[in-house]
C-alpha cells in the first residue's frame, strides 16, 4: 500500500512510463558499481590489513579469494533463485545480504572473521551481478538495449578504476574498516530503491534446482583452492605432501568429476558445461581464465609491492592502478568499432602482445624502481584490456543462440571470477616458493668472511656514526640490521618478478588459441539472431 501511494505520488515510477526503465537503470548501476567496487578497493587497503591483524600475505590472500569464490560459485545459482522467487525479490534479498556482510566485515575483530564476512558478501554480490544485466535487457527494448548496456558497463569500468583509489584514501586517511562500513548506507538507498522503483517478474514454470551440480562445484573450487593457497604456509609444516594437502586435493577431484558426470546427465544443469564444446566459445573461455589469472593476480602483487618495498602510501599505490579502467574505458569502444571493419583477430592478439609487454616489464621491477617504470606497464594493460574484451566476447558468441546467450553469458563471467580467484592463489603460492628458493640460494653465496661482505658492512658502520649519530656499539647492530632487511626486501622482489614473468608467459600462450577462432563477418554481425 505504502509503496503503490509512492508510485502515485511519481508517476514516471510506474512501470508503463518512459522514464520507468531509467530509473531502475540507475538503480541497478549504482548498486552495480558497488558490488564490483568491492572486488578491488581491498587491494589498496590490503598492507593495512596485514598490519593491523599481523597477518602474512598467505594468510591475507584469502580476504580476495574467499570474494571471488563465493562470487563465482553464486553467479550461475542466481538465474535459478529469480525465476523461482522472483527477479525483484532476489535482487533485493542479494542487496540485503551484501549490505549485512559489509557490516559484519566493517566490525571484523581477526582475519579469520573478515574471511567469512568476505565470503558472505561475495554471495550476496553473486546474486546481483547477472540479475542486474537480465533485468536492463528485459525492461529496455532491442533498439536501446545497446545503449543500456554501455551505460551499465560504465558503472562497472569506473569501480574498477576507482576502487583501488578509494581503498586507498580511506586507508591513509581513516581505519581501514570504513572501506566496508561505505557499503552500508549505498546498500540501504539501493534496498529501498529496488523496493519501490522495480515491478516483480517471476517465470511461469521455474526449472528444478541442481543441488549435486552446485555441491560438487563448492567442494571442487573450495578445496582446491584452499590447498593452491595453503601448500606454502607458515602453519602447513608437511608443505605439498601432508596429510592435508593429500586430503585437499582428493576431495577436489571428487568434486569435480562428480560435477562433470552431474553436469551432462541432469535435464536442468546448474553450469551448462555443453556449451564448451561448441568451438568458439570453448576457445575463447580459456582465454578469459589466462586473463581472470593474470588480471586478479596482478592487482594483488602491485600494491603489496609498492608499500612495502617502495614506500608508497596506500593512496598512491591506488593512483597506480587508476589509469587501467580509465583508458580500457576509452579504447573499448574504438577496439569493438575497429573489430567490425576488419578481423577482430587483430585488436586481440595486439592487446596480447601488450599485456604479455606489460608483465615482462613488471618482472623487471627493483627495490629502486623509478615511478615512470611502474606506470608504463599500467598505461599498456589498460590498452590492452580494451582491445582484448569486446572483440573477444563477439566471437565468444558467435555460435550461441538467443535461448543461450542467458547461460553463456553467465558461464563466462564464472570462468572469469574462478580465473581470478586461481590467480590470486596461485601467485601467491609461486611468490612464496621463489623468495624462499632466492634466500636458500643467495644466503648461500653470501659469504661473511669476503672482503666485499665486511668491506659493506663497515661503510654502513660508518654512515650509522658519521650521519645518523650512533655509537660505535650500536652501529655494529643497526649495519647487521639494515643489511638482513635489505636483503629480505631483494629476495620479495625477486620472487614478484618471477611472478610477473611467469603471467607474461601464460599470458602469451594465449595466441594459439586466438589464431585458430574462426571468424566469419556473417556471423560476428548478428550472433544473437541465431535459433
Amino acid at each position: 500500500m505504502l509503496r503503490q501511494r509512492f508510485i502515485n505520488n511519481v508517476p514516471s515510477l510506474h512501470h508503463e512510463h518512459d522514464s520507468y526503465k531509467w530509473w531502475v537503470l540507475a538503480n541497478i548501476m549504482i548498486s552495480g558499481f558497488m558490488v564490483v567496487l568491492d572486488s578491488t578497493i581491498v587491494n589498496t587497503a590490503l598492507p593495512k590489513i596485514m598490519a593491523s591483524f599481523g597477518i602474512s600475505v598467505d594468510v591475507a590472500q584469502w580476504i580476495l579469494t574467499g570474494y571471488m569464490l563465493a562470487f563465482a560459485v553464486m553467479l550461475p545459482c542466481s538465474g535459478w533463485i529469480a525465476d523461482r522467487f522472483g527477479y525483484k525479490r532476489t535482487y533485493a534479498v542479494g542487496l540485503a545480504i551484501f549490505t549485512l556482510f559489509s557490516f559484519l566485515c566493517g566490525i571484523s575483530w581477526n582475519e579469520h572473521s573478515l574471511i567469512a564476512m568476505r565470503i558472505g558478501q561475495g554471495l550476496g554480490g553473486g546474486l546481483l551481478q547477472p540479475l542486474g544485466m537480465a533485468i536492463i535487457m528485459r525492461e529496455f527494448p532491442p533498439e536501446k538495449r545497446g545503449l543500456a548496456m554501455g551505460f551499465w558497463s560504465i558503472s562497472a569500468a569506473a569501480s574498477v578504476s576507482l576502487g583501488p583509489l578509494f581503498g586507498g584514501y580511506i586507508a591513509d586517511n581513516f581505519d581501514w574498516h570504513l572501506i566496508f562500513n561505505i557499503n552500508v548506507p549505498v546498500g540501504i538507498i539501493c534496498f529501498f530503491a529496488t523496493w519501490v522503483i522495480q515491478r516483480e517478474y517471476k517465470t511461469q514454470q521455474a526449472r528444478s534446482f541442481d543441488f549435486s551440480g552446485f555441491f560438487s562445484l563448492s567442494v571442487f573450487l573450495g578445496f582446491l583452492l584452499f590447498a593452491l593457497a595453503s601448500g606454502n604456509a607458515q602453519w602447513n609444516t608437511g608443505g605439498w605432501t601432508s596429510d592435508i594437502m593429500m586430503l585437499c586435493f582428493a576431495l577436489a577431484a571428487a568434486g569435480f568429476v562428480v560435477f562433470l558426470v552431474t553436469e551432462f546427465n541432469v535435464e536442468n544443469p546448474l553450469v551448462q558445461l555443453r556449451l564448451l564444446v561448441k568451438y568458439n566459445f570453448g576457445l575463447t573461455n580459456i582465454v578469459m581464465f589466462m586473463f581472470g589469472v593474470g588480471m586478479f593476480g596482478s592487482v594483488f602483487l602491485i600494491p603489496v609491492y609498492l608499500q612495502n618495498i617502495l614506500g608508497y602510501t596506500a593512496l598512491e599505490s591506488g593512483m597506480v592502478l587508476l589509469p587501467i579502467g580509465i583508458i580500457q574505458a576509452v579504447t573499448g569502444p574504438i577496439a569493438g568499432y575497429f573489430s567490425d571493419k576488419v578481423n577482430p583477430k587483430i585488436p586481440i592478439i595486439t592487446g596480447i602482445i601488450l599485456f604479455t609487454f606489460s608483465f615482462y616489464l613488471n618482472s623487471k621491477l627493483s627495490i629502486f624502481s623509478e615511478h615512470s617504470q611502474i606506470m608504463f606497464p599500467m598505461y599498456l594493460r589498460g590498452v590492452a584490456m580494451g582491445l582484448l574484451f569486446s572483440p573477444l566476447s563477439a566471437l565468444a558468441l558467435t555460435e550461441i543462440s538467443r535461448t543461450e546467450m542467458a547461460q553463456a553469458s553467465g558461464l563466462m563471467n564464472v570462468i572469469r571470477q574462478v580465473g581470478g580467484s586461481f590467480g590470486v592463489a596461485i601467485l601467491q603460492t609461486l611468490l612464496t616458493q621463489r623468495i624462499v628458493f632466492h634466500t636458500a640460494v643467495s644466503g648461500a653465496l653470501l659469504n661473511r668472511s669476503s672482503p666485499v661482505f665486511s668491506h659493506s658492512l663497515q661503510m654502513i658502520q660508518a654512515h650509522a656514526v658519521h650521519d645518523a649519530g650512533s655509537t660505535v656499539q650500536n652501529a655494529a647492530a643497526q649495519s647487521s640490521m639494515l643489511l638482513v632487511s635489505h636483503f629480505s626486501q631483494q629476495m620479495f622482489v625477486w620472487g614478484i618478478n618471477d611472478d610477473f614473468l611467469i603471467s607474461a608467459l601464460c599470458t602469451a600462450a594465449c595466441v594459439i588459441p586466438i589464431v585458430i577462432l574462426k571468424t566469419r563477418k556473417t556471423t560476428l554481425a548478428a550472433p544473437v539472431l541465431r535459433r
